[in-house]
């Protein structure tokens, strides 16, 4: 697989709902706009990392742990926020483990 790929999935990311996040998502409850602004955190963050996937050791690996840890993590934080529900948080914390699968994965 081309490593490059990760570029592309960097690419298609983070700022859009980031965007929505800070100028259009208005929740009745005012914090789980907390909640969404860390689920665009942590998504720009890891997205910005991975630009470096093409350059470490496993850029598969490294690549795959993080696009799955801005699914699992970011992904359920906004669906909990969108949906002011905090019963879809269930997945969260395996994306969490999958980013730290991400960085531990460039210890090898």
């Amino acid at each position: 697989m081309d490593p490059r790929l990760w570029h592309k999935v960097a690419a298609l990311s983070a700022l859009g709902l980031g965007s929505y996040g800070a100028h259009g998502f208005k929740p009745k409850n005012p914090s789980y706009k907390e909640v969404w602004h860390t689920a665009s955190l942590y998504h720009l963050v890891h997205t910005a990392a991975l630009l470096a996937a093409p350059i470490t050791s496993r850029p598969n690996i490294f690549g795959g742990l993080l696009t799955t840890g801005i699914v699992t993590f970011s992904g359920t934080c906004y669906a909990v926020a969108y949906l002011e529900d905090r019963t879809y948080s269930r997945l969260a914390p395996i994306g969490g483990f999958a980013f730290i699968g991400a960085w531990a994965s460039l210890l090898f």
